[in-house]
């Protein structure tokens, strides 16, 4: 449980990279 809400943020900050590169 612990470790699949970790790899959901880890999913939500390389979201938020792609988004931050794309308007880059």
């Amino acid at each position: 449980m612990i470790r699949l809400s970790v790899g959901i943020e880890d999913i939500g900050d390389l979201l938020a990279d792609l988004d931050q590169a794309l308007q880059a």
